[in-house]
């Protein structure tokens, strides 16, 4: 099934004078009560204008800030996000003092066709990160219809974009969630060969289980990262002090053998840019056979990044997922900077996925350059696994 299979799109919808609830990812870093960094919100603009245009009373909704461990509620405010989006907006944006109850029923009361509001911080009610049925039914009562504009979002069944969507009978997919299901579907129904995947970061067992589903899918995989270390050792390079799972080497051989197998190319760095630490100003070159002891490799090197330019070169469809070094570190930027600029100069259909790879693909200047840079973080990768959201399930028709 196409990801966009029975779902409708926002610009399907008839919104004049109707309440339309947009589910955002308004989750973005906040620096002295403002917000920091507003890309984000950004993503969202179009769908924003598309229904205040078409004279829409617009409902925002979202959360900040991560799940507390206890269960408890969250009592971070979005007050410096709407004050961001009326900015953008060059509109107010009136901010309820709630997410559910009379205070909101006053705000949406008084909404006007063309005029914003947003609720407070979904996470502010216990009942959002449950998939509470009662919670979006509160929320559903002041809703003539249902947009979700979130990727990132809709990886849990949190009420917001699961239950509340199974409760409002008029819903849609806004333009940005479009956008981002077109790209996974580009990648996982029409991927032009020969495809590879570039395949590096860290958190090894998730890179490999990544890879497992690639399988069959590529035509080759090119590793760099923690990910390449872990696959260097389990062929028995030592690596110093390099940062190697050493959980996964088994597991990394296994990989190997299946790829080979079923003719998928794997390419390994022959070369690797190593420090005496994450904080070393400078990195020395070392082929894979001869990094010393008390070095860790923090980059792949300049004859890895030719030989995998070489590789991308000859691909119509490239996904990337991860980093080629320690890119918190300015000096071990080189690798992933050099294997972006190979993807952008590929004549193929390049995929970004994964919040790392998306930071280094905007600190590099590329990512207008590249075909799609999902800001969907694990939510685009279980899409590219094959795997289904509960967010954008319930769209569904």
């Amino acid at each position: 099934m196409a990801l966009l299979d029975r779902i409708a799109l926002v610009d399907s919808l008839d919104v004049g004078s109707r309440r339309v609830l947009v589910r955002m990812d308004l989750d973005v870093p906040l620096a002295d009560g403002r917000v920091s960094d507003d890309s984000r919100l950004r993503e969202g603009l179009p769908t924003l204008k598309h229904l205040l245009a078409a004279g829409a009373r617009v409902i925002i909704a979202g959360h900040i800030g991560k799940p507390k461990k206890d269960g408890k509620k969250s009592t971070t405010s979005l007050e410096p996000v709407a004050a961001c989006l009326a900015e953008l907006l060059a509109q107010d944006v009136v901010l309820a003092d709630e997410c559910v109850g009379d205070g909101v029923r006053k705000v949406i009361h008084d909404l006007r066709d063309g005029k914003i509001a947003m609720l407070e911080n979904l996470r502010s009610n216990e009942g959002e990160d449950s998939d509470d049925e009662t919670f979006a039914r509160d929320i559903a009562r002041f809703v003539d219809a249902y947009v979700n504009d979130a990727l990132r979002a809709s990886l849990n069944a949190s009420a917001s974009v699961h239950a509340l969507a199974k409760n409002v009978p008029i819903k849609a997919a806004g333009f940005a969630l479009k956008r981002e299901l077109e790209a996974m579907g580009r990648w996982s129904e029409a991927a032009e060969r020969p495809s590879v995947a570039v395949i590096g970061g860290g958190r090894v067992e998730a890179k490999l289980r990544l890879m497992e589903t690639l399988i069959g899918r590529v035509d080759a995989v090119l590793l760099g990262g923690a990910v390449a270390n872990t696959m260097l050792a389990a062929l028995g390079k030592n690596l110093g002090k390099s940062s190697v799972d050493p959980l996964r080497l088994a597991a990394a051989r296994d990989w190997f053998a299946r790829a080979k197998q079923q003719g998928v190319e794997t390419l390994v760095p022959d070369d690797l840019m190593c420090g005496e630490s994450t904080d070393s100003k400078s990195g020395r070159c070392h082929s894979v056979d001869r990094v010393p002891s008390d070095a860790m490799a923090l980059d792949v090197g300049p004859a890895t990044i030719e030989a995998y330019r070489q590789k991308l070169m000859r691909t119509k469809t490239i996904l990337w997922d991860g980093p080629m070094g320690f890119t918190e570190n300015p000096a071990f930027f080189a690798g992933t900077e050099g294997v972006g600029r190979a993807i952008v100069e590929a004549a193929g259909y390049s995929l970004v996925v994964g919040d790392d790879t998306a930071a280094a693909a905007y600190k590099s200047g590329l990512a207008v350059r590249l075909s799609h840079v999902s800001r969907g973080g694990p939510a685009s990768i279980e899409l590219v696994e094959g795997r289904s959201l509960p967010g954008v399930e319930a769209l569904r028709s």
